[in-house]
């Protein structure tokens, strides 16, 4: 996938205002209206235009975007980093109200998320005069599967657009403290009441909803509530059977190794995942057989004892016209 660089698009510096980059559209769109111009490739450079405005007139977008910086150039191969939005307010239902399939992968891969609906209605009281509820506000948080697990209050900081009095867009830091449930898995959302944007008039202000992502985990890999870890044994203590001491995100338990395990087995720790108050979840731990490597004439030795005392072939079922 290429990285459109929207800015050069409209034929624009980066730090445009935003009633330049209505000027910028206005006179790019009649130039390259395909009933207007009649170059055969005015209909593409139309819809790129379009997909440029549709960014950079909205300063939500805009401001997302512009996190990218000067890292990139426009046909460079660019792939989007993992959560790459968290932090950033987006109004309304989604990233945006368009119909993303119109404008190309690049734009879908950043903005083409729809979700939800905006619950901003409006109507006058007589003995009000107008309000309207303020539009709900969506953000993605980042927390560690540590949080998920104990359930904690946090306080983050979310970057909230805003638009100078001369039209020039920036970010301002916007702390908030909130409580993570117990067993949140990823994608779901926490729901902040009133902490959207502002109503008109006596309107109540919408709601503020925060889609949760993980951050990846050193030891631990999830499965909506199940927690998987991959735990190195050697070949003795699969073979033999072993007690071993073993992470979890509630601290360290002992686990018993079956003798005879082979690498692969999968052993379970009930109610080590992400469990809430009505739905468990567990931990996984899959074995993995670590082999010393003999350094020493002695190693050597006990290996070749051991190929002698205990011959097998694990490749029995390889050989050429098995079934």
């Amino acid at each position: 996938m290429k990285f459109k660089d929207y800015y050069q698009t409209l034929d624009l510096k980066k730090d445009a205002s935003q009633d330049d980059i209505k000027r910028a559209y206005r006179k790019l769109a009649r130039k390259l209206h395909p009933d207007v111009n009649k170059s055969h490739d005015a209909e593409e450079k139309f819809k790129e235009l379009g997909e440029a405005y549709e960014v950079l007139q909205d300063p939500e977008k805009r401001a997302a975007y512009d996190k990218f910086g000067s890292n990139w150039q426009a046909g460079q191969d660019f792939e989007p980093p993992p959560n790459w939005d968290a932090g950033f307010e987006f109004s309304g239902g989604g990233f945006t109200q368009t119909d993303a399939s119109q404008f190309s992968d690049f734009f879908e891969s950043l903005f083409g998320k729809s979700s939800g609906t905006s619950h901003a209605r409006g109507g006058f009281h007589p003995h009000e005069g107008f309000q309207a509820r303020g539009q709900d506000v969506h953000a993605k948080i980042v927390i560690n599967l540590e949080d998920s697990y104990h359930g904690v209050q946090k306080t983050i900081t979310l970057n909230r657009p805003v638009v100078d009095q001369n039209g020039h867009v920036s970010t301002t830091p916007h702390s908030i403290t909130l409580t993570i449930p117990k067993g949140i898995m990823e994608g779901q959302q926490v729901r902040l009441e009133g902490q959207g944007s502002q109503g008109m008039g006596q309107g109540k202000s919408g709601d503020l909803f925060l889609e949760i992502a993980f951050t990846p985990h050193r030891l631990f890999t999830i499965d909506k509530r199940d927690i998987h870890l991959l735990l190195p044994v050697t070949p003795w203590e699969a073979a033999l059977g072993a007690t071993i001491t073993v992470p979890t995100l509630g601290g360290s338990v002992d686990l018993k190794i079956p003798p005879g395990s082979q690498a692969g087995k999968k052993l379970r720790l009930k109610g080590r995942g992400l469990s809430s108050k009505i739905n468990s979840g567990h931990q996984y731990i899959t074995l993995t057989i670590v082999t010393p490597e003999p350094t020493t004439d002695a190693q050597k030795k006990l290996y070749e004892q051991m190929a002698s005392l205990m011959p097998m072939n694990p490749r029995s079922g390889l050989e050429s016209g098995s079934a």
